[in-house]
């Protein structure tokens, strides 16, 4: 981000990229502003059909990330039809219409190429109030911090790819990347959210990191309070460890300090790079207690997993 263009001057553009924010928020009226982004990637898993699911969960992430509601899609594919199959593809498109469905919104359109390796994604346009939507910046200190899913996707995919994992470990792996952020964002927008991004590429770590410093603060992170998906410690233990959470965790190393007792294995796992996390929020302690009570009522296993403090020494995360 910091390579590209500054933005025109634009009173109406309320999100832009200062902050690393999830999307941009731009004000139409002063009862309504629009959310747009767009993510796509290569599979992560080898069901068409639930690839198609988790990258268009992936992307209207996003959009709850900001407080808002998905209203309209647009499909971006990369595929070789003659190579890999027409009824691939059209799986893949069927997953991904599912889950917009899922959503409450529609697919207007897309675009394709031909591409060699496939790639699958949503561009995504939500509504909200030009005044009640969430941002990367704003977390304040005495907050804590809730976790709507848990982590180490990364490394379980990879363990997927070099036949480690068992049919439990792929099931529950697949089933939290292609569950929507839905009802996790509706149930936090009953609360005073300070502070709201979603745990996708740069792991736990990396955006709690982008979040402490957008808001000027420190995070520190419980490490035994974080939900961890099955055997991903063992598995890491073991080395298999995904080059984005290695780069992740090296592009963290100046910016965290860690307690002594955090192994090697959990520090991977707190930065492990993640396809289709869930909410990361900053909240006052009373909000976030009665809000985990209801997020629990729905199923969702979300934790408090930390707090927000002041700076020290110049370090943004603490890890204990």
């Amino acid at each position: 981000m910091c390579h590209l263009p500054p933005n025109l001057e634009d009173p109406n553009l309320l999100v832009g990229i200062d902050y690393s924010d999830d999307a941009g928020v731009y004000r139409l009226t002063d009862e309504l502003a629009l959310i747009q982004t767009l993510d796509y990637f290569t599979p992560v898993v080898d069901d068409p059909y639930m690839f198609g699911q988790i990258a268009a969960a992936n992307a209207l992430s996003d959009v709850y990330a900001m407080g808002g509601k998905p209203i309209t899609a647009m499909n971006i594919v990369g595929f070789q039809v003659k190579k890999i199959g027409a009824h691939v593809l059209a799986d893949i498109l069927r997953g991904g219409a599912d889950k917009v469905r899922e959503a409450g919104a529609v697919i207007v359109g897309g675009h394709s190429i031909d591409d060699a390796e496939p790639k699958y994604g949503l561009s995504v346009t939500g509504i909200c109030h030009p005044q009640k939507y969430w941002a990367n910046k704003g977390a304040k200190v005495g907050d804590v911090v809730i976790l709507t899913k848990p982590i180490g996707v990364g490394i379980i995919t990879t363990a997927i790819k070099r036949n480690r994992t068992s049919d439990e470990d792929v099931q529950r792996v697949t089933e939290a990347m292609a569950t929507l952020n839905k009802i996790a964002s509706e149930v936090l927008q009953q609360y005073e959210i300070s502070a709201c991004t979603d745990i996708t590429g740069f792991g736990l770590l990396g955006h709690a990191y982008e979040m402490a410093k957008a808001s000027d603060v420190a995070i520190e992170i419980t490490a035994k309070e974080v939900p961890v998906l099955d055997n991903t410690l063992i598995f890491a233990r073991e080395g298999i460890v995904p080059g984005g959470t290695k780069a992740n965790h090296q592009w963290l190393g100046e910016c965290v300090k860690y307690d002594e007792h955090i192994t090697m294995d959990m520090q991977y796992t707190l930065c492990d790079a993640i396809t289709s996390g869930g909410l990361f929020a900053s909240l006052n302690s009373e909000d976030a207690e009665r809000a985990i009570e209801e997020l629990r009522k729905q199923n969702i296993d979300a934790k408090i997993i930390g707090k927000v403090i002041e700076k020290r020494d110049e370090l943004n995360i603490f890890v204990k």
